[in-house]
């Protein structure tokens, strides 16, 4: 799995009942076609993500193809790699 390009904004709560701050990421991958996550269209990974002064993590996840919701799971690994990816691209959110 390789990340090929983001989008990040930061998700705004007007009730300040919210602790911390909430980002969506939507990540564009890269799979192999013998992967069965392979879409001819592509496949992005949409991330809600948190973080505070003391914690930072994903709190949910989809992959999208074509606009549909595939039920498939990142493993550690990869939650990992998607965690550190989006601590280092926070600064980018609109």
């Amino acid at each position: 799995m390789k990340i090929s390009g983001y989008s990040v904004e930061q998700l705004n709560d007007p009730t300040g009942i919210l602790i911390g701050e909430r980002y969506e990421f939507f990540l564009d991958i890269e799979v192999d076609e013998e992967d069965e996550l392979f879409s001819e269209n592509g496949l992005q990974l949409r991330i809600l993500f948190y973080k505070n002064e003391e914690d930072s993590r994903i709190m949910n996840y989809h992959f999208l193809a074509s606009e549909k919701i595939l039920e498939f799971a990142l493993d550690e690994e990869e939650e990992q790699i998607i965690t550190k990816f989006c601590n280092e691209h926070l600064s980018d959110a609109e």
